[in-house]
């Protein structure tokens, strides 16, 4: 079988635009296999098939077999994860569109565990940013660089939280 390998950015919070590229993708018939860094998928060439795609975030490793055989026992195939992010397949069924989960509370939940993940993350970041990455000496270009670079990433990091909040609220206002 042949594998083809695509680049496409998804934030955390576009993960139902990342699920519908995904059911596109496996329309065409590319299916997904798995995910090795952010934004690489592995896909494999077949026939075009009317697969569905859904992603949840869990980081708890105490309930994760238990929480891999709730979702068999409902019907979805795990492929894999990276990150917390878990990657689920199903077969499309008619009309229907399957989902995961079947109310806004539970899928606000999922955002609320990815935001108390990145919460927990955030002094340890804040922590790095403060350091000096180089010494005193000749070397502030590359000191200053590394400090933009970092704070950048601070910037997208926060802005990240944000957006997943306002996610949040989005769901729970529906």
């Amino acid at each position: 079988m042949t594998t083809v390998s695509k680049f496409k950015w998804f934030w955390a919070w576009q993960d139902e635009k990342e699920e519908a590229w995904l059911h596109e993708m496996a329309k065409q018939g590319l299916h997904f296999q798995s995910v090795k860094l952010p934004g690489s998928y592995i896909f494999e060439a077949g026939e075009p098939r009317d697969d569905y795609y859904r992603m949840d975030f869990i980081t708890d490793r105490k309930e994760y077999e238990n929480y891999l055989q709730l979702f068999k026992d409902a019907g979805w195939e795990h492929l894999g994860g990276m990150g917390g992010w878990q990657y689920f397949r199903t077969e499309g069924k008619g009309n229907a569109v399957p989902e995961i989960y079947t109310d806004q509370d539970s899928k606000a939940q999922k955002y609320q565990r990815l935001l108390t993940f990145l919460a927990i993350l955030f002094p340890m970041y804040i922590m790095l940013v403060s350091r000096r990455i180089i010494p005193d000496g000749d070397f502030w270009n590359v000191y200053l660089i590394g400090k933009v670079f970092l704070s950048l990433i601070l910037f997208l990091y926060i802005y990240a939280m944000i957006r997943i909040f306002q996610r949040i609220l989005q769901l729970k206002s529906k």
